[in-house]
């Protein structure tokens, strides 16, 4: 059997240590916001808590499941991110093919335009006239439309398809009678299981995380999405209630459960995505690979 030398033995302890580092600083803010959320504030700004929770207490959690608001902004948040993510892949996925066609009449300047949207754009004060126009403010539509393609995402997806798609292919089964719809449908996508899984994660992330749509573009707070909930939520104990000034001891308090809110809002809004990440990860990491260095 090969034995490594003692370079090859220092390189990969080397390699080994950086990890580990790496890695404690990539997990340990998620840790610690995860123990902060349920221990004591007054021990947390004081720094008493670093790596295991002190003065186990569950208010926070407590005060954010118990409001109604919260469980309506996860459904609201739900149907946004299925619908918006369905849209957004099926645009960026069938636009990537078929930009990634050389049979394409037209094709450098349909890139062209695409690629102007990428560095200008209307602003905005014209998009949310727009929207208004169409009569979609207000609606779930205001929320998946107005993004409903990264041209980004999609010059990925192009790069991904005009490199792992042969040409070669595409001859075969044209011979065999195969027409583009069904080439498309039943070769061209069981293949892309790479970058439609990055698509998937990256578009569902977006509308997880986005407010500032909604903070435009709806008015009834029966359809704010998850992290406007959670924000005005934070928003709301952070304020300080005139008529509570004299009281130190409630001032003080409230700013503890600002602080418990503060971190448990953020557990509560990532752990749908630290949950679904594992599941498509190995897709991810090919899918990034393959769309965005070859070719």
């Amino acid at each position: 059997m090969w034995r490594k030398s003692k370079a090859d033995l220092a390189f990969d302890t080397i390699n080994i240590i950086i990890m580990l580092l790496s890695a404690l600083i990539f997990i340990y803010p998620i840790y610690f916001i995860l123990i902060a959320s349920f221990s004591d504030p007054n021990l947390v700004n004081t720094g008493k808590v670093l790596f295991v929770p002190k003065g186990i207490t569950f208010i926070g959690y407590k005060k954010i499941l118990a409001n109604d608001s919260i469980w309506l902004g996860y459904r609201n948040t739900i149907i946004y991110t299925t619908l918006g993510t369905f849209i957004n892949v099926f645009l960026t996925i069938t636009s990537g093919y078929v930009l990634s066609r050389k049979d394409l009449i037209g094709r450098n300047v349909i890139l062209f335009f695409f690629t102007f949207t990428m560095f200008f754009s209307g602003g905005m004060i014209p998009t949310y006239m727009l929207v208004k126009s169409l009569g979609i403010t207000n609606t779930v539509w205001a929320m998946v439309l107005p993004n409903a393609m990264s041209v980004w995402n999609m010059m990925i997806a192009k790069t991904f398809f005009s490199t792992s798609i042969p040409d070669e292919l595409l001859e075969a089964a044209f011979l065999d009678g195969c027409g583009n719809l069904r080439f498309f449908s039943l070769i061209v996508l069981p293949l892309s299981k790479a970058i439609i899984a990055v698509m998937v994660l990256f578009y569902a992330v977006a509308h997880w995380n986005s407010f500032f749509n909604a903070l435009i573009y709806l008015e009834s707070q029966t359809k704010y999405p998850l992290q406007l909930v959670l924000r005005n939520i934070l928003l709301v104990n952070q304020m300080n209630d005139a008529s509570m000034l004299d009281d130190i001891s409630a001032v003080i308090e409230r700013q503890k459960l600002a602080e418990l809110l503060k971190y448990g809002i953020i557990i509560v809004s990532s752990v749908p995505i630290l949950i679904l990440y594992p599941f498509i990860q190995k897709y991810f990491v090919r899918g990034v690979m393959i769309g965005s260095i070859k070719g």
